[in-house]
């Protein structure tokens, strides 16, 4: 299935370089929107590991490379001219986040990990598949962040 994403038009866009600058400004304001229910499943995961001082250290190192993908999107946000404050979310978005929100609220940590994973896996997919053939290619810095 992640194979078949490779074949988006989105994602060739990417790849290529040669996708509309207004779906890049869309993406990035709704995935930075997500990223922020991202973040805090993270930490509310971390929070609920007290007996396990291994599972919290690398729960927020993973935390960290969330914030290091905030401050790209940031970057992009100020290129593009996006007030990162007043995106409202799509639906799906908004789906996915409540979802994430419920679930680092109200699961066990490794539920909450578990529900995070396709995303994480879904994304280093398409990074790393993507990164060989990045060129001139304005989009080079979410590649190389993703394939990361």
């Amino acid at each position: 299935m992640a194979s078949r994403c490779l074949q988006h038009p989105f994602v060739r866009g990417l790849s290529d370089g040669t996708l509309d600058p207004e779906a890049f400004k869309g993406y990035v304001a709704q995935d930075a929107f997500f990223l922020r229910s991202f973040l805090g499943a993270y930490c509310l995961a971390a929070a609920k590991c007290t007996d396990a001082p291994e599972h919290v250290r690398t729960l927020l190192n993973l935390a960290g490379g969330v914030l290091e993908e905030l401050k790209l999107h940031a970057r992009y946000a100020n290129s593009l001219r996006i007030d990162l404050e007043q995106v409202a979310p799509r639906r799906a978005t908004s789906a996915y986040s409540n979802f994430l929100r419920h679930t680092a609220w109200s699961a066990e940590p490794s539920e909450i990990v578990a529900a995070m994973t396709p995303c994480l896996r879904l994304y280093a997919f398409l990074g790393q598949s993507l990164a060989p053939a990045q060129g001139d290619n304005p989009y080079r810095d979410w590649i190389e962040v993703y394939s990361s």
